[in-house]
């Protein structure tokens, strides 16, 4: 057979390469990592087994081949494939024994199924038990290296991941301490300035959304600094009545009233020594604010229904809000003295809408952890297709991480073991703050306007979204960004500056 192969359907009939226009490498897998890749191809026609490995050798990849089923089953139990190509229909052995095996001994492997008699049923089982993809006999060269480029792409993904979570747990330390994960420049930068202030007593104040892992920084940065061996101890300003917040923050003394019938330290003296985190700060009333800002003033406690000093402190504090401080001193819901006293560090936390790269590093973090606490030891962990991924990434994510975790623990819970999660497999919930809308999807508010504005606003919007979502998928490279786009990079420069994008929020990243 010519080394330029064709791939032979199971009817013996050639599919040449050249039938279709030469194949290209979509997703530009490099030489030297498809040298990298293993791949293993099962099946009992010697004639289209060699044929596709002629095929992927010549594109540079590392491919070993089998004919016989038992043998493969065994070879897959002791050695990890990347990719498995295997026929679902061989005896003794099927292609179905063989793919349980691969996900079982190895869940990270890809494994690819091909059938002569491809129907709905068998495609779903296949993927059911974890199959990425199936390939319908006959098929020509060409959509086999499309295939395999998209598997490789999708190891190359999963390596970077993996890397990039090992690369985060060293960088935060110890694995006791708390562990941020995300590759995003705009989460990054919060997680250095975070690390920076850490070593210093300077207060903290964490501004984002609801969901985006405010209390989380606050523990990171207690847990790497000076204070670590004492407690960190947190309080929600907006989940108790003032009278109730005034007492569990300053203690009271026994008679103060009624049920008080015994003196009882607050929590700033409990936290003498450790961290005081303050969420929801723009929600505590005006009074306490002022009671609060004399203990910033001279670390002085006195409790309810005290006349005396009762305690001396020595706290640091980091306070939390998801409403602009600044808004809330023009309206005069919060003390401007208070705020500069607790705002010597701003670290603001951008929603998960702006950190898109990060997602895939999130769910698989959470749908390992989620799997090892609800699942029995040895089950095999579903995997998150890329399908599956992008379709997350569409996603709006009001509820920011904490939405996307309880997303996850469900998959978790509902998924079967090595299952190859899908888009229609996420949970999806109803939308009950999204603004009302048309029959046409279109906001009710667009549609009360001129049409010239109303087309005006809907297309800056969309603009403004297809870049976020653009930049996030490029990795933040503008160079990969302005391709992925299909035009010339003045022409992204100029949109990103038309809606408020700075490079610089972007890493600097430039050319590949």
């Amino acid at each position: 057979m010519s080394t330029s192969a064709a791939v032979l359907g199971d009817s013996g009939r050639s599919l040449a390469a050249g039938d279709s226009e030469t194949a290209r490498d979509p997703l530009s897998i490099s030489a030297e990592v498809k040298s990298s890749l293993s791949l293993l191809i099962v099946d009992d026609d010697r004639t289209l087994r060699e044929g596709c490995a002629s095929v992927l050798q010549m594109d540079g990849f590392n491919v070993t081949t089998l004919g016989r089923g038992d043998e493969a089953l065994d070879l897959v139990r002791r050695r990890k494939f990347d990719i498995v190509l295997v026929d679902l229909y061989m005896t003794p052995v099927s292609g179905m024994e063989i793919l349980r095996a691969t996900l079982s001994a190895h869940k990270e492997t890809i494994v690819v199924v091909m059938t002569g008699n491809p129907s709905v049923t068998t495609s779903i089982e296949a993927l059911r038990a974890g199959a990425w993809d199936y390939l319908p006999k006959p098929f020509s060269a060409t959509h086999l290296q499309v295939l395999i480029g998209r598997a490789s792409h999708a190891v190359m993904v999963a390596r970077e991941t993996r890397d990039l979570r090992i690369q985060l747990l060293k960088q935060n330390g110890n694995s006791d301490k708390i562990t941020l994960l995300g590759v995003s420049p705009a989460f990054r930068k919060a997680v250095e300035l975070a690390r920076r202030v850490a070593s210093t007593d300077a207060s903290v104040m964490i501004m984002g959304e609801s969901g985006t892992g405010k209390e989380l920084i606050a523990q990171f940065i207690h847990q790497h600094s000076r204070r670590a061996s004492r407690q960190v101890v947190p309080i929600n300003c907006a989940a108790l009545p003032e009278g109730l917040l005034e007492s569990e923050l300053f203690g009271h003394r026994k008679g103060a009233f009624t049920g008080a019938d015994r003196d009882k330290p607050g929590l700033l003296e409990i936290a003498n020594g450790g961290t005081l985190f303050l969420d929801e700060l723009t929600e505590m009333s005006l009074p306490l604010q002022a009671k609060l800002l004399r203990v910033l003033q001279d670390g002085v406690v006195r409790r309810v229904g005290s006349e005396q000093q009762d305690a001396v402190v020595d706290v640091r504090f980091i306070s939390a809000t998801n409403r602009d401080p600044a808004e809330c001193v023009a309206k005069g819901t919060l003390r401007e003295d208070l705020l500069y006293r607790l705002r010597v560090v701003p670290i603001k936390l951008p929603p998960l809408r702006k950190r898109l790269e990060d997602i895939p590093l999130l769910a698989n973090h959470f749908l390992t952890h989620f799997w090892e606490r609800h699942r029995q030891p040895g089950e095999a962990t579903p995997r998150i297709t890329e399908a599956a991924v992008d379709f997350l990434r569409s996603r709006p994510w009001r509820g920011n991480v904490r939405e996307l975790q309880n997303v996850v623990e469900q998959l978790a819970v509902l998924a079967e073991p090595g299952q190859g999660v899908q888009p229609d497999d996420v949970p999806l919930y109803d939308d009950a703050i999204a603004a009302p809308a048309t029959a046409t999807g279109l906001p009710i508010s667009i549609m009360t306007e001129s049409f010239h504005l109303a087309k005006e606003k809907l297309v800056a919007h969309f603009e403004k979204e297809y870049l976020t979502q653009l930049i996030a998928r490029a990795g933040s490279n503008m160079s990969k960004a302005a391709r992925l786009a299909s035009i010339d990079r003045t022409t992204l420069y100029r949109l990103m500056e038309k809606h408020g994008f700075r490079r610089d929020e972007f890493g600097g990243a430039g050319d590949e």
